[in-house]
């Protein structure tokens, strides 16, 4: 394989941190994730973090770091398992905010409007607020679905109620608005 050349990788599911696996034939070369638009890149076997990109291309451009140090060999690949299938139970309700963010005034704020913007709409947090615009590992109270969402895209627009689109597979438009009161305001 050239220098140039990128191994063949694939992303995995999602866990409740919304950090996803890099595999390489089959093995975990390590996980990326998304915070405040930066994408980060951590090693397998190494628990320091690479800021690697940003915005929507940065997912690719943290998966392909991964794979250019896999196939330079400052990676040893490690046996992949589904984190995405373990739910972590919570005894008692989840943290009000994610630990990466600091107890301000405003996020304490920000984090209460958007525990009851989830109870209004049915979702339930499987962690801390992390903030609008950072993935949050949810599950719909409508089908059972688990997987990341971002606050900003489900809280509404302008006093307007989210759109009725939760995510791929859940019901559809009309079966969401009679199963949720609050697009009958």
């Amino acid at each position: 394989m050239s220098t140039m050349e990128i191994p063949s990788y694939v992303l995995g599911s999602a866990d409740q941190e919304c950090r996803y696996p890099v595999l390489v034939d089959g093995q975990t070369i390590g996980r990326i994730y998304r915070w405040h638009g930066a994408w980060f890149a951590i090693p397998a076997g190494k628990t320091d973090e690479i800021r690697v990109g940003a915005g929507s291309t940065g997912s690719v451009a943290a998966a392909q770091f991964l794979a250019q140090e896999f196939d330079a060999g400052r990676i040893t690949p490690q046996q992949h398992t589904d984190s995405s299938a373990e739910t972590r139970a919570f005894v008692g309700p989840v943290p009000l905010l994610h630990p990466r963010m600091p107890a301000t005034p405003r996020n304490i704020e920000g984090a209460h409007k958007a525990m009851a913007g989830l109870t209004e709409f049915l979702w339930t947090p499987l962690g801390g607020y992390p903030g609008a615009d950072n993935p949050w590992f949810l599950r719909c109270q409508l089908c059972g679905w688990e997987g990341p969402r971002y606050w900003s895209h489900l809280r509404g627009r302008n006093g307007n109620p989210p759109s009725t689109f939760r995510h791929p597979e859940c019901l559809d438009a009309e079966k969401v608005r009679a199963a949720i009161t609050a697009y009958e305001k």
